[in-house]
């Protein structure tokens, strides 16, 4: 990235404001804006997240904020209540308290001396739910959003549930927001008053996972700020972004096709990151890109931002596979509408273990076709290699050679192309099957395969089968009786070159991506009415983009950060052949580091591990263990959160613990076990 020093307008920057809620809770606002706006007033842009401003977001936030700002605009940084210096507690994510709370932010803002009255909102992951999910209420001053990595759909296309199976990442996410949650203040900004304010997150602390778990199916608590309930009530324009590695990659095209707004999508290769500091690379000047767009809608200025296409996408080339790469080779694509008009739907049929191409047609009638049943009954082994549902790319934890799970797959194949193919958008499987009990899963992958046999997953799809028909509720399985089911696969850009092949592998488990059915069953699946349907661009339609479609990425440099321990990134899959445990361990430690600008040391350590014994499928086991750590000369606090996920027939079961220190001194513990009812057929 090449760091800019000379920006359009000079700067000031307030690193602690706080602004009043209707209840008297302050929130803490970190804010850049031109020198000049005391005289001449600018939007604002505002991000809204609970991750700690003023250490473990100073970083990133310092590349792109003060950018903006020198752009002319007051770029404004909020922790939610409850996080960083905010008041209050964070109980929950994407409540009513915290889209209220923000719509008084942005009119605070609106009405400050130096805003023009015109506000934006725009961030990553949380920042784009909430930029989304405040703008469904239209609030009079927000203008435009900038979002990336995001949904629209809270239950059915984000880390808790996915075809109405449930993945580790509701754990996994859980577990982070547990610690998250419950880290003090900063008492260099607040003062004496920060162990109070610490003791309240302590003691209102509970894990999430307990609530996400008692709601199982689509439900009032999910369709809650899910923009998919209405799209009609997104009024303002949309700059939406995301990655083909991320767990969002369909909520960037459902919304271009779904809202009647000004709108433009952008997909790139990426992993959760914002697209300037994107990995895999190639990155981008996405910051040039987001103030051209904040001088369009909040500016009023007309430089074209709406001109050329509404999608531009990466197009990526044939890799082997691999848990990490530096960069997706490719080419830009661009799209002129969603749906485009450019992709047509090809449906091929799955017949004698083969993905037949061109018509599908041998020659036979349907009716005198001999109708070949597949069985499949997976290992719990099968999704050891599947890599996290959202990729971040430290540590390496992208998908891996697909031929060891595809041992434990029912697969079907295509001859190898005859000449190169390109895919763009959501493939889906079709599947006439049957189950051998009322409870079961199907998961459908698609792999490209090398002339040397190497598969490399390209895309995935996950069916709770007991949620065939809705996702509102579950329905049992009749067992022997034959459905008829679509698995849609995420969304993707990818070219399969001629001689390799496409590898369409079904299972009936992807542990531990997903969470797996209470007990192993066999699926028996009838060619006569399975097929693959894959979304074609053909290779004479026009790129519709420009030679050099990006400006090199750019941002303001970060601050000091003097590493004091040493980060490590682990991701570990171990199998024990006397007792037949299996064992995947995650670690992501950043070591302590400390930000110069305050002086603060801050450590973060998180521990994942998931484990099953042999095809028990009573046995599998999350746990996810956070250790967060702050100091200053006189100040050591530590605090330290695990909590363990297992489940029987018909519970899941959650053991956690919360610990808090001065020191070495315990000052807080609480233990949780609880047993919640499973949504099983």
């Amino acid at each position: 990235m090449r760091h800019v020093d000379q920006l359009p307008y000079a700067i000031q920057e307030q690193s602690h404001v706080t602004i009043p809620m209707a209840d008297g809770v302050r929130l803490s606002a970190r804010i850049w804006r031109p020198v000049s706006s005391d005289q001449e007033p600018v939007p604002a842009v505002l991000e809204y997240i609970p991750y700690r401003k003023n250490d473990l977001t100073s970083t990133r936030d310092a590349i792109h904020h003060p950018y903006i700002a020198g752009h002319g605009y007051a770029c404004v940084r909020v922790d939610l209540r409850g996080t960083g210096e905010s008041e209050g507690v964070l109980l929950d994510e994407y409540l009513e308290q915290e889209q209220s709370d923000a719509e008084e932010v942005l009119a605070w803002l609106a009405d400050q001396p130096w805003c023009d009255g015109t506000t934006g909102m725009m961030g990553i992951s949380w920042g784009a739910f909430a930029a989304l999910q405040v703008a469904a209420r239209q609030p009079p001053s927000l203008a435009a959003i900038v979002i990336a990595s995001f949904t629209d759909d809270r239950y059915a296309d984000d880390m808790h549930y996915l075809g109405g199976a449930m993945l580790s990442d509701n754990l996994a996410e859980a577990g982070t927001m547990f610690a998250y949650a419950t880290c003090p203040p900063d008492p260099s900004v607040v003062g004496e008053r920060w162990r109070d304010m610490w003791h309240e997150r302590l003691e209102s602390a509970r894990p999430w996972v307990l609530e996400w778990l008692r709601h199982q199916h689509r439900d009032a608590y999910w369709r809650h700020a899910s923009l998919s309930e209405d799209y009609g009530r997104l009024r303002c324009p949309v700059l939406a972004s995301s990655g083909w590695a991320d767990g969002y990659s369909n909520a960037v095209t459902r919304l271009l096709s779904h809202v009647d707004v000004p709108r433009k999508g952008l997909v790139g290769p990426w992993s959760h990151k914002l697209p300037h500091l994107g990995e895999p690379g190639p990155a981008i000047g996405y910051l040039q890109e987001v103030v051209r767009w904040w001088d369009h809608w909040l500016k009023g200025i007309d430089n074209g931002v709406m001109d050329g296409p509404m999608l531009r996408a990466w197009m990526q080339e044939s890799v082997p596979p691999s848990t990490s790469y530096e960069e997706r080779p490719g080419r830009w694509v661009g799209e002129p509408s969603w749906p485009s008009p450019h992709i047509r739907d090809v449906t091929y049929a799955l017949r004698d273990r083969a993905v037949v191409m061109g018509d599908g047609d041998s020659g036979e009638s349907e009716g005198s076709r001999p109708d070949r049943v597949h069985d499949v009954q997976s290992p719990l082994s099968v999704g050891q290699f599947a890599g996290k549902w959202a990729s971040y790319n430290a540590p390496p934890d992208l998908p891996y050679d697909q031929r060891e799970e595809d041992g434990g797959s029912l697969v079907f194949q295509t001859e190898p192309l005859p000449e190169r193919m390109e895919i763009l958008g959501s493939p889906c499987v079709g599947l006439e099957l049957a189950s051998s009990g009322p409870a079961a899963q199907v998961i459908a992958r698609l792999s490209d395969v090398a002339p040397d046999g190497r598969a490399t997953r390209v895309t995935y799809g996950v069916l709770d089968l007991a949620h065939r028909d809705t996702l509102e509720e579950s329905h049992p399985l009749e067992p022997g009786r034959r459905y008829r089911v679509r698995v849609p696969l995420n969304g993707v850009a990818q070219v399969f070159p001629p001689g390799h092949s496409i590898r369409v592998s079904l299972s009936t488990s992807y542990w531990p991506l997903v969470w797996p059915a209470p007990e192993p069953v066999r699926l028996s699946v009838h060619e006569s009415g399975s097929s693959l349907t894959l979304p074609v661009r053909p290779l004479d339609e026009p790129d519709e983009m420009p030679r050099t479609p990006f400006g090199e990425p750019e941002g303001c440099a970060p601050p000091a950060v003097t590493t004091l321990t040493e980060p490590e990134q682990a991701w570990t899959v171990s199998r024990n052949l006397v007792d037949y445990h299996s064992t995947l361990d995650i670690v992501k430690d950043r070591g302590l580091q400390r930000y110069e600008a305050n002086g603060i040391e801050v450590g973060l350590r998180a521990c994942e591990r998931y484990g099953s014994v042999a095809d028990d499928f009573g046995s599998p086991t999350g746990r996810s263990d956070w250790t967060m750590r702050f100091r200053r000369p006189d100040w050591d606090i530590r605090v330290e959160t695990h909590t363990e996920l297992t489940a029987d027939r018909d519970h899941f079961i959650v053991d956690a613990t919360l610990d808090g220190y001065e020191g070495d001194r315990r000052v807080f513990s609480r233990t949780w076990n609880e047993k919640i009812p499973r949504s099983t057929p």
